[in-house]
């Protein structure tokens, strides 16, 4: 699983993902219910109105229900992973699973938490050549009324207890989990999934002679204050 990690640079999304960045400023690190950019596939526009399955990128709110989103009296629950084996069957994600609203969150690294010493040591993941990756996750739409339309995400992830590098995170006796990195030879492939059938098919763990991992505690009060990203 994966509660936080450093989104991709303003201008890493054209030069690496083909998009044009959103308007508004996301913040470097990302935590539930902060707002973060997605990559889904864009229906014709007046700038493009001959690639139907172009690229867009939006701001999105990270965690598939947001806080907001959740009614008085109700438990707050976490959304902002949302497994692999049922994501067709939880009501939080199930139907944009079944809708095929998939799409690529941008990523400079992941960060997870290490029990090897023997108390949680924040680490952080990426690529082996430090390059930004995508991974593999879900968005849907929220009806604001006069607001307008807003969004949320959430990442998928798998099983990684047989991974070298991902079995070494979370806590000892809890599953190991990974994120889906979707190689970009395979970003177009991923967003244009044609059946859940054909979209499970993506939902891979990474090779771990490609990635990277080093410990990264958080520095003081950078969690709430975060600088932003993309002025």
């Amino acid at each position: 699983m994966c509660t936080n990690y450093a989104a991709a640079r303003r201008d890493y999304l054209f030069r690496h993902y083909g998009v044009l960045p959103p308007d508004d400023p996301w913040r470097d690190e990302i935590f539930k219910d902060y707002a973060a950019p997605v990559i889904r596939r864009a229906g014709p526009t007046h700038h493009a109105p001959e690639t139907p399955d172009a690229r867009e990128a939006l701001l999105a709110t990270f965690g598939m229900v947001p806080r907001k989103q959740i009614p008085p009296g109700v438990k707050v629950f976490d959304t902002m992973n949302a497994r692999a084996e049922s994501v067709g069957e939880k009501r939080s994600f199930s139907g944009a699973w079944k809708k095929l609203q998939l799409c690529l969150i941008p990523c400079e690294a992941i960060f997870e938490p290490s029990y090897e010493t023997g108390k949680a040591v924040r680490w952080r993941i990426g690529l082996a050549d430090g390059a930004p990756f995508a991974i593999a996750g879900l968005w849907r739409e929220w009806d604001e009324g006069e607001a307008g339309k807003t969004y949320s995400f959430a990442m998928l992830t798998v099983n990684a207890s047989d991974h070298p590098l991902m079995k070494r995170f979370h806590k000892p006796g809890d599953e190991k989990r990974s994120v889906v990195i979707v190689p970009p030879s395979e970003y177009e492939n991923w967003l244009a999934s044609r059946s859940t059938d054909e979209a499970r098919s993506f939902l891979n763990l990474y090779p771990v002679e490609g990635m990277a991992a080093e410990p990264q505690p958080l520095p003081p009060r950078a969690s709430p204050k975060a600088e932003s990203n993309g002025q």
